[in-house]
């Protein structure tokens, strides 16, 4: 028997007032992509246009070097499922209509997504943005236009969420989870992160801790808004882009602040668009930026043209499938504890599980193929995925 100098009721004593520690990861799909789209063009049609107008723009000598097979993916994708998340924009693409055109345009666009719902043509992910809590008028009109929209649609469908832009401080966190208290049911939302305060607060705090603590759950992800924050760090235009050094502060304290939590994280857009003499430059650009988000650990991201979903499923499969044999030999490798020149822990075996999930949804890789280069179907992912929370 050995012997000690402790007491089990001394320890026991002096560790009752730690808390245990609980850390969460994101369940459920997560969209590649948000298309914002203002409520005023929203149309039956939306989806199925972007997915054609996204077709017909390919030319294969003005996009990047690709993988092969990639393009054959990504040219598929268009037609079977061109928008994995869609958002009804009522803030700054949608501007400042008159308030009749606005009642209106919740109430249409809240009868398209019950359309869709009905016919089975609803994205797997779906949901609003409202004018922020800046002022008071913009309060008012964005909580009316919220109220008529959830009013009148008939059934909230799957992975439904509604953004919150311009987010200056915990308190209106608070105020629009209690909101959407008032409605019943279980609606989420998600956090715009674009304002200096929503980095760093007034004391010096870093801010977002205490916006997920404030939505109660109901905060379901964070999403950075280049313009409006890189604008209000003082850069001139040309430096207000997503590779600014600026920009990776930010999302590097977003996922600091968000690693445990559950909340997912997508980064912002670009305003160069893969338009008439400047397409491949646009395209250039955004996939290059996707890419670069990817590798930072952002696995979704904006997207406000349709063109730009080309570069977007084009720099999202590459990504996936140019990883397949390192990242799976690092997983067969944990889950069948084979030694190697790589000893990698739970967390790791955790998110290269979560990885090859996103790459299956999305449809960059196939679930036979991770099953031969893993050893794991599905399932046998998502409980890796459980068993190393």
């Amino acid at each position: 028997m050995y012997r000690t100098s402790l007491s089990p009721e001394d320890v026991a004593a002096l560790t009752a007032r730690l808390s245990t520690v609980e850390r969460s990861w994101p369940v459920g799909r997560q969209p590649v992509h948000t298309c914002y789209v203002p409520a005023g063009r929203v149309i039956a049609s939306t989806v199925a246009d972007w997915g054609r107008e996204a077709l017909e723009s390919i030319d294969p000598d003005l996009l990047p070097d690709l993988p092969d097979g990639v393009l054959d993916r990504v040219e598929a994708k268009l037609r079977r499922e061109p928008v994995e998340d869609l958002r009804i924009d009522f803030e700054d693409g949608y501007g400042a209509p008159e308030d009749d055109v606005e009642d209106m345009d919740a109430e249409s666009t809240a009868h398209l997504v019950s359309r869709w719902l009905a016919d089975g043509t609803v994205p797997p992910s779906i949901g609003l943005r409202v004018k922020s809590f800046d002022t008071p008028e913009l309060r008012e009109r964005g909580l009316r236009t919220l109220d008529i929209f959830l009013t009148a649609l008939e059934e909230v469908p799957p992975d439904f969420v509604i953004t919150l832009p311009k987010v200056t401080s915990a308190d209106q966190v608070e105020v629009f989870a209690d909101v959407l208290d008032l409605f019943g049911g279980d609606l989420k939302f998600e956090i715009q992160v674009e304002t200096t305060q929503s980095i760093v607060d007034s004391e010096g705090r870093l801010a977002i801790p205490r916006f997920i603590a404030a939505g109660r759950g109901k905060v379901t992800g964070l999403h950075f808004g280049t313009y409006d924050y890189t604008a209000g760090c003082g850069l001139s235009a040309a430096q207000q882009h997503l590779a600014h050094g600026a920009c990776d502060f930010a999302r590097h304290v977003m996922q600091v602040s968000a690693a445990g939590t559950g909340v997912r994280l997508s980064d912002g857009s670009t305003n160069v668009l893969p338009v008439g003499d400047g397409k491949q430059h646009g395209w250039d650009t955004h996939y290059r930026l996707t890419r670069r988000s990817l590798e930072h650990g952002f696995y979704q991201g904006w997207d406000l043209h349709p063109s730009q979903l080309v570069t977007r499923y084009a720099a999202v499969y590459a990504f996936y499938r140019e990883g397949l044999e390192a990242d799976a030999a690092r997983l067969k490798s944990y889950v069948q504890r084979i030694s190697g020149g790589v000893l990698d822990e739970p967390a790791t075996a955790q998110a290269l599980s979560a990885h090859f999930l996103r790459a299956v949804d999305c449809g960059a890789l196939d679930p036979v193929e991770v099953q031969v280069a893993t050893g794991l179907d599905e399932s046998g992912l998502r409980g890796l995925v459980a068993r190393s929370s």
